[in-house]
């Protein structure tokens, strides 16, 4: 399962054992605990990756192989690559862009997935320095 943490400022991808099934109910459950409003919605995320990052090519092959329905790769000029996933939304039910989204495709694109986005941080972090 893949899942994206949205803050005010950024956002986080991780890559989790547990199955998308299992992690929402343990998100229910501590929900109903604390007394915390929780709202679970079909939508979509999406970020960027550059187009000339190792794996790039890999990637769009993994996906038509495999995950076409639930991931769509779109160049969005000459220097990045869109990445679409199609999953659930989490959030306290608020119009703010803070929450949880989670996915959940094939394991060996999931880990590449998340491999590529570790890939283009580290990237970012060090052209910012």
């Amino acid at each position: 399962m893949l899942k994206l943490t949205y803050t005010e400022r950024s956002f986080y991808l991780e890559c989790l054992s547990l199955s998308l099934e299992e992690w929402v109910a343990q998100r229910v459950i501590l929900a109903l605990r604390v007394g915390q409003s929780l709202c679970v919605e079909p939508s979509t995320a999406s970020f960027l990756l550059p187009v000339d990052l190792p794996g790039v090519e890999r990637l769009k092959a993994e996906v038509k192989r495999n995950d076409s329905e639930i991931i769509e790769l779109s160049t969005c000029d000459s220097q990045y690559l869109e990445v679409t996933l199609r999953g659930s939304w989490l959030s306290d039910g608020s119009e703010e862009a803070v929450g949880v989204f989670v996915t959940t495709m094939s394991d060996r694109t999931e880990f590449f997935v998340h491999k590529i986005w570790q890939e283009a941080q580290a990237c970012a972090r060090a052209m910012s320095e």
